[in-house]
């Protein structure tokens, strides 16, 4: 699958609510921010646990992210290769920085950011 066959999504295009988000970056990044509610499992990590998506809901897409677009590009790509209904949420955490979204980290009483 080439780049230009990845469906792909703005983070200003994502519902505000209910979106199945998958963040594949790895743990140092996820601990300092991420969405609420996001799923982690590092890219490197994602064929082994797989499964693991299966209690997301499977009447929409897996949104995947991580933190500029490139991994959670391939992921998607993997994913979709795979069976499943995977979109590349582009510009990452960057992006859902950006456009104000909420964030949560693993470090009481520090400001989440994006590694």
């Amino acid at each position: 699958m080439s780049p230009a066959d990845i469906p792909t999504v703005a983070v200003r295009d994502l519902p505000k609510d209910g979106v199945a988000l998958l963040d594949v970056r790895e743990d140092d990044e996820w601990a300092a921010g991420h969405a609420p509610g996001a799923k982690h499992i590092p890219m490197g990590e994602l064929p082994a646990r797989v499964g693991e998506l299966d209690d997301l809901p499977d009447d929409q897409p897996v949104y995947v992210i991580c933190r500029s677009g490139g991994r959670s590009a391939r992921a998607a790509a993997w994913l979709n290769a795979s069976g499943w209904d995977a979109v590349n949420v582009a510009g990452g955490m960057g992006s859902w920085k950006q456009e104000g979204r909420p964030m949560v980290g693993d470090h009481p009483g520090v400001e989440p950011e994006v590694l």
